[in-house]
């Protein structure tokens, strides 16, 4: 995969697609290819943010500390995703906290790079609202999960939308995206051991299969059927 702005696919996904030459030329002189390790945190909650970071590839799960104290996943962000483009449009802190869930690459540009696109360049800033406004979406989408779905169904959900995101690995079936017990629980809103019950209730009925942290979906069907409001 190129890593220049004018040849990477990864742009068509966010913002960035809209960018004539010109522009992506200018932002290729100023961005940086960054690997980061798995559960390294490429920024913290309350951090002024210099720039922003493209997902080259991998996943990180944007989280924030509950009033609990407790780590609530608000999304998890994949390949093309733009991290922090609203604390720069903004110019906020960081909202949320980005982790990374896997080894990843990722293209950090300076904010005054940013900055330069949105004086200039008004189908860039529409692209910019899109993408925020679709964040914001999900963001009550999620709310009224966890205020209207159970626990079993928001377990289900989190499932398939990891097959669906992220697919399954072909040889054993299992969700190619493998999060810890911990994230798995923070990402439906509950405690750790609360979602361990579940997923066992989840293998005593046929509906998955584990292996450590693999998990395997058995009954696509079924999964889908207890998304549904009753």
């Amino acid at each position: 995969m190129s890593t220049k702005c004018e040849n990477c696919v990864i742009r068509q996904y966010n913002a960035l697609r809209v960018l004539n030459t010109e522009d992506l030329a200018e932002i290729n002189a100023t961005k940086k290819l960054q690997s980061v390790s798995k559960g390294d945190m490429i920024f913290k909650e309350g951090q002024r943010l210099s720039g922003i970071y493209c997902v080259r590839n991998g996943a990180t799960k944007l989280s924030k500390i509950t009033a609990s104290g407790r780590d609530q996943i608000v999304k998890i962000a994949s390949k093309g995703e733009i991290l922090g483009q609203r604390s720069i449009v903004c110019d906020e802190n960081a909202n949320l906290s980005a982790t990374a869930l896997n080894d990843m690459e990722v293209c950090f540009i300076p904010k005054s790079a940013i900055k330069n696109r949105i004086a200039h360049n008004p189908l860039f800033v529409k692209e910019l609202l899109v993408n925020m406004a679709t964040e914001l979406r999900i963001a009550d989408d999620m709310i009224v999960n966890l205020s209207e779905k159970t626990v079993k169904q928001r377990l289900a959900q989190a499932l398939l939308y990891l097959k669906k995101q992220f697919g399954e690995d072909p040889l054993t079936g299992d969700l190619t995206l493998v999060l810890s017990r911990e994230d798995l629980a923070a990402a439906i809103g509950t405690a750790t051991e609360s979602c361990i019950r579940l997923l066992s209730d989840f293998k005593k009925k046929g509906y998955i299969t584990t292996q450590g942290k693999n998990i395997k979906i058995l009954q696509l069907d079924a999964l889908e059927e207890l998304t549904k409001d009753f």
